[in-house]
């Protein structure tokens, strides 16, 4: 095979590839190659360029077999760390003499690796939020069976805090079965027409007791015509609820939180027909610095208050797998010591 031939065949191939022969000198290298490694690579030795030792074990070894080899090849494009899997293959009568070359391919499994460590994070945090109150709990058995089992005081505050934590599993339990029904239906349309008004009202009318006990007026403004959109109402009032509650429990010290609803012919965030639900409330803020991060599973702004008030840090990631599935668009703003606005567009 010629070499203009040999650099048609390596171009052709649609990931990054080189060629490296008997000398171990890259004799040939595809576009892709060259933006991952360099442009001069070429009749370079190929260890100057791949100088990670299991990549060039890889390649040693698929030279002196005259057979197959992979290895994985990590590397950074300037905004996060990426992961290649090398697959190297030995071609005959190519290179030096003819006498054989292997041929390294870099697919790109950086999403995988990704998409296995938000696994890995995800199993250690519910590990950690599910081992927690299941030492208080263990811990509390272990009291009511020895030192407090007579002290009726103690075994009635013992048997509270049980119920709480009891309590706390199951919401976690909760929400993390509901989290894999959203992810799970979130390439599915929703087809149900519905009334969004008065799903709002519906929603404020089952939380004014929660508001009322922390001394929280809610208010909600939208136009006096129905509005009608398609949805699923069950899920969209899981947002609302959602979203209200955490205004009531953490932006409540204002006194009121406001449900605004406003409709648009042309909305700049959808581009077509949309309504716009504002939750606003007048309570401490969010710092900036957690505005990016808040719809991540079990991130939490306030780790301490959350807990304190029964959060499982899943309420918002579920917020965000519900509006992507109905096409909308979800945004926070907040200023510390003037409240925080989630708005909510749905497309009309």
């Amino acid at each position: 095979m010629t070499g203009d031939l040999l650099n048609e065949v390596v171009s052709a191939i649609p990931m990054p590839a080189l060629m490296v022969d008997q000398t171990e000198r890259i004799i040939a290298a595809n576009t892709d190659s060259r933006t991952l490694l360099g442009q001069n690579i070429v009749g370079r030795h190929f260890a100057t360029i791949l100088r990670q030792p299991q990549v060039i074990d890889a390649i040693e070894q698929s030279l002196r077999s005259k057979g197959t080899a992979k290895a994985r090849h990590l590397s950074n494009d300037g905004a996060q760390d990426t992961t290649f899997e090398i697959q190297c293959r030995y071609m005959k009568g190519v290179g030096a003499v003819e006498g054989g070359a292997v041929l390294a391919t870099f697919q790109d499994v950086t999403h995988l690796e990704q998409a296995s460590q938000m696994r890995r994070d995800f199993v250690a945090n519910v590990s950690h939020e599910l081992r927690t109150p299941l030492t208080a709990l263990m811990g509390f058995i272990e009291t009511l069976r020895g030192p407090a089992r007579e002290d009726v005081i103690a075994r009635d505050r013992f048997l509270q805090i049980m119920n709480d934590e009891a309590n706390r599993m199951n919401r976690l339990v909760g929400d993390l079965l509901s989290l894999n029904r959203v992810e799970s239906e979130e390439r599915v349309r929703p087809k149900e027409q519905l009334e969004l008004t008065g799903l709002l009202e519906s929603t404020l009318n089952s939380l004014r007791p929660l508001a009322d006990d922390a001394g929280v007026v809610l208010k909600l403004n939208a136009p006096d015509a129905p509005i009608s959109l398609v949805g699923d109402s069950d899920q969209l009032r899981q947002v609302f609820t959602n979203l209200i509650e955490n205004a009531i429990k953490y932006g409540g010290s204002g006194g009121s939180v406001d449900v605004l609803v406003t409709i648009s012919e042309r909305d700049a965030a959808m581009r077509g027909p949309a309504v716009r639900v504002q939750i606003v409330d007048k309570g401490p803020g969010i710092d900036a610095v957690h505005l990016p991060r808040l719809t991540e599973r079990f991130y939490r702004a306030d780790s301490h208050r959350s807990r304190e008030l029964g959060g499982t840090g899943l309420g918002l990631a579920i917020v965000k797998h519900i509006v992507n599935r109905h096409r909308g668009r979800l945004r926070v703003e907040s200023d510390l010591g003037k409240g925080s606005v989630f708005t909510v567009i749905l497309p009309r």
